[in-house]
């Protein structure tokens, strides 16, 4: 992608999992050429297709006596390589970090996994909610009954895991360009969601946070930062954090007499009683006509609804491929062109023309498949 920022850089994505097809995606979204390794026998993880955008497929047979050397050469010329395999197997393999750095010593070797390459529970599986509920988030997640309430899986392995594998990329990757030398980073979801806690962490070392749920700031305990039913039974979101927001918020609520001291917990049962029955009086539309430079509300919105949004819409906030509504790249950058996105490939559609590509001749790659070690789909 011309003028993109990792114009040029080359990075492979094996064993594409959640954590790690989100982290090439990024990269593929910010102009790096991305190659999937795909498995010769299966289709991968179905939920992750969209998140397969922008990058061409190979399909390879790990276990067929050619298959790990097929990726050692193309880690040959590889920036960047992207694994999410639990600890050991890559090296059972043939493709772990000491032997993919043998071929290429200025290789970042990025580890994606949830629970970290050492400690008790690095061999044990898992999910993103095992993955947050040992760093004491997913226990603050609650409501007034207790239950703690899974966040989608977007903390463990998308914010914690996917994201921290890509900056753990571009890290790597500034640091062999200086050093000629690669790094192994071990990109772990326990590690990527306490780092995203930080926050609350930090209110607690100052005994601003409580354990209890909905007694906080954040939680659904304080009364101007909730969510509240709207007349047609809508959603309005309220961030009234800062004195002159919640100001505003009275105002506009009509309520300015009534709360002199916006953090005065024992007022807060009866402020909440009184913004509920306020804001329950009017439709969701007319909440969103108040939004303003001085007002911290939005309306909560579908999925649907949110496609229609105007500011959504304005700046292109989610784009179409192949007519499949999904999140644009970003972030944005003053001297990138608006990507064009490649759609999601098959399992193995690139096989030999990437391989190609990436310096394999005409007869190496007629021979891989006739062995079986690669499949063109």
């Amino acid at each position: 992608m011309p003028g993109a920022p990792l114009e040029g850089v080359r990075v492979l994505e094996v064993q594409g999992v959640g954590p790690t097809t989100l982290a090439a995606m990024v990269l593929a979204d910010l102009g790096a050429e991305v190659l999937r390794i795909d498995s010769a026998s299966s289709g991968g993880h179905p939920e992750d297709w969209m998140m397969r955008r922008g990058r061409r497929s190979v399909a390879v047979d790990l276990r067929a006596p050619d298959g790990a050397e097929v990726v050692l050469r193309l880690a040959e010329r590889a920036d960047v390589l992207i694994e999410g395999f639990r600890p050991g197997v890559a090296e059972r393999l043939g493709i772990g970090p000491e032997a993919c750095q043998a071929r290429n010593p200025a290789l970042t070797y990025v580890r994606a996994t949830g629970w970290g390459q050492d400690g008790p529970y690095r061999s044990i599986p898992g999910h993103d909610i095992n993955y947050i509920a040992t760093t004491g988030v997913l226990a603050a997640l609650v409501r007034d009954d207790g239950r703690p309430v899974p966040p989608l899986n977007l903390l463990g392995d998308y914010g914690g895991g996917g994201m921290l594998a890509a900056v753990g990329a571009l890290a790597g990757l500034t640091g062999a360009r200086v050093t000629g030398r690669g790094q192994v980073v071990d990109a772990a979801m326990v590690d990527g969601v306490a780092l995203l806690s930080s926050l609350i962490w930090s209110m607690r070392g100052q005994g601003r946070w409580r354990d209890e749920p909905e007694a906080n700031l954040l939680d659904g305990g304080c009364p101007f930062y909730d969510v509240y039913r709207t007349a047609d039974d809508g959603w309005l979101a309220v961030g009234a954090i800062e004195p002159k927001f919640f100001a505003a918020l009275l105002r506009t609520l009509e309520l300015t007499e009534e709360f002199p001291d916006q953090f005065d917990t024992g007022a807060w049962p009866r402020m909440r009683k009184r913004f509920a029955a306020a804001i329950a009086a009017r439709p969701r539309e007319h909440w969103i006509g108040q939004m303003a430079a001085d007002q911290c509300l939005a309306p909560v919105l579908s999925w649907t609804d949110a496609l229609a949004d105007p500011h959504n819409r304005a700046r292109g906030v989610f784009i179409e491929l192949d007519g499949v509504p999904q999140p644009a790249p970003a972030p944005r950058f003053s001297g990138m062109p608006a990507p064009v996105v490649a759609p999601p490939p098959r399992p193995g559609q690139h096989t030999v023309a990437a391989l190609r590509d990436w310096g394999f001749d005409d007869a190496e790659v007629a021979r891989l498949r006739e062995s079986g070690a690669v499949v063109q789909q």
